[in-house]
């Protein structure tokens, strides 16, 4: 049984910090779709390295996209940003769970609007770090205004 998630401020601080790169799932050339302007914002703002993942696998902004987690080759990522509905990131968070020692992922960050408390346990039981329903690019500008530091 799930508990209910709370998201911790220092996490979310230290993965926005952190220069990692960032996985983004459900990324594609759709200006339309908030997970272009998110990525945007996370590689030209920020200083992050993205790789995009759809199902296109479109290369998005310069950046090589994958199909999905399992056709990336052997990297170090820091975060797997999920732009996907609510319903299919328990099979984003199952993958990631799959190829974390390959991939030496740490996180998993599900976008505003995006909430699957059993696979965010799953996650957890696994070692990563989570975080939940919350929007990167609007955490940083709050913790931002709390003092934190790139």
């Amino acid at each position: 049984m799930s508990l209910t998630h709370r998201n911790d401020t220092e996490t979310m601080r230290r993965l926005i910090a952190d220069p990692g790169t960032w996985v983004v799932v459900g990324l594609s050339n759709n200006d339309d779709r908030d997970a272009l302007r998110v990525a945007q914002w996370l590689k030209k703002e920020m200083h992050k390295a993205i790789i995009p993942v759809h199902p296109s696998a479109e290369t998005v902004d310069g950046d090589t996209g994958y199909a999905s987690l399992a056709d990336i080759p052997d990297t170090d990522i820091k975060v797997v940003d999920c732009f996907v509905n609510s319903e299919h990131v328990g099979e984003v968070v199952d993958e990631a769970i799959a190829h974390k020692e390959r991939l030496q992922i740490d996180a998993i960050w599900m976008q505003l609007g995006v909430e699957d408390p059993a696979a965010a346990d799953r996650a957890r039981e696994a070692g990563l770090m989570v975080v939940m329903n919350t929007c990167p690019k609007i955490e940083w500008r709050r913790l931002r205004g709390e003092g934190a530091v790139r």
